[in-house]
């Protein structure tokens, strides 16, 4: 097929040999399988402008660095040069995370480059040696849930040891690889002794993986490990073979995280309709 300026760019520079086919379209990227270094690879192509909320945007952005005040001071403004910024700056963390994570063994896709909008990684494939589906495309019997539910809980402690909570797990970022999930997706990711939203991020992701393995082994659902994995994390004394029960009870003066998430959610929603009616204002 025919590549779009930045992969022939890429191409001009000798990082991509060719382009096979467009493999998915998001309102972030745009995903395409390549030839690179001889090997089947996939290309990650940022888009311009995202669709974010600054709401959103915020909340993953905190205490993220910056190159300099320059660039601080005009993402703080919203002025074209800063959302631009901003953008790469979205852009870049995601890189570093997942060169950080696969660092750390963290079952995620082998980044190879990235160069100038363009994130070149691994090309995760199925038992067939397809591009691998999404866990939202798959059915899965009661055991196959357990496994690979026990598994992400697993790769979801590793990152925190890795001082990463993704921030938008679901089945909608994990793809089903021959041996066994890998996560994707990393824009979002936030640095967990930073950012004071990383344990209700890290309960959200947890509690998604539990409704929707739950939904094939319904005794999942019955499950808590968000605040169980967090309280170790905060005593510093979480490791990737830390051994959990699922079973976690708020002590007397601790946060529940798993009951003030709806209410995160609430005040998310409320917020943005009070930004909407100042705008419309």
């Amino acid at each position: 097929m025919k590549p779009n300026k930045r992969l022939q760019a890429l191409i001009d520079e000798g990082l991509i040999e060719s382009v096979s086919r467009q493999l998915m379209s998001g309102k972030e990227a745009t995903v395409f399988v390549v030839r690179a270094g001889g090997e089947v690879r996939c290309a990650k192509v940022y888009k311009g402008a995202t669709e974010r909320s600054f709401r959103r945007a915020v909340d993953y952005t905190e205490n993220r660095k910056v190159k300099n005040s320059r660039e601080a001071r005009a993402i703080a403004k919203g002025s074209r040069y800063g959302r631009q910024a901003q953008e790469n700056a979205w852009q870049s963390f995601e890189v570093e995370a997942l060169y950080r994570l696969a660092a750390a063994g963290v079952r995620v896709p082998r980044p190879w480059n990235f160069h100038d909008g363009v994130l070149l990684m691994e090309l995760v494939v199925d038992t067939q040696g397809n591009a691998a589906p999404r866990l939202n495309d798959v059915l899965f019997s009661p055991a196959q849930a357990s496994a690979h539910h026990a598994t992400l809980i697993r790769e979801v402690v590793r990152m925190l040891c890795a001082g990463i909570v993704h921030g938008d797990l679901s089945e909608f970022n994990i793809l089903l690889a021959a041996d066994g999930p890998v996560i994707i997706d990393l824009p979002q990711a936030v640095d967990a002794a930073g950012n004071n939203h990383a344990p209700a991020m890290l309960a959200r992701d947890v509690n998604n993986l539990r409704d929707f393995f739950g939904r094939f082994a319904p005794e999942l659902l019955l499950t808590r490990h968000a605040g169980e994995i967090w309280d170790l994390y905060a005593k510093g004394l979480l490791r990737p073979d830390s051994v959990l029960t699922g079973r976690h009870q708020p002590v007397e003066g601790e946060v529940d995280l798993d009951g003030i998430l709806s209410e995160i959610e609430d005040a998310r929603l409320s917020e943005q309709a009070r930004q909407l009616r100042l705008n419309a204002g």
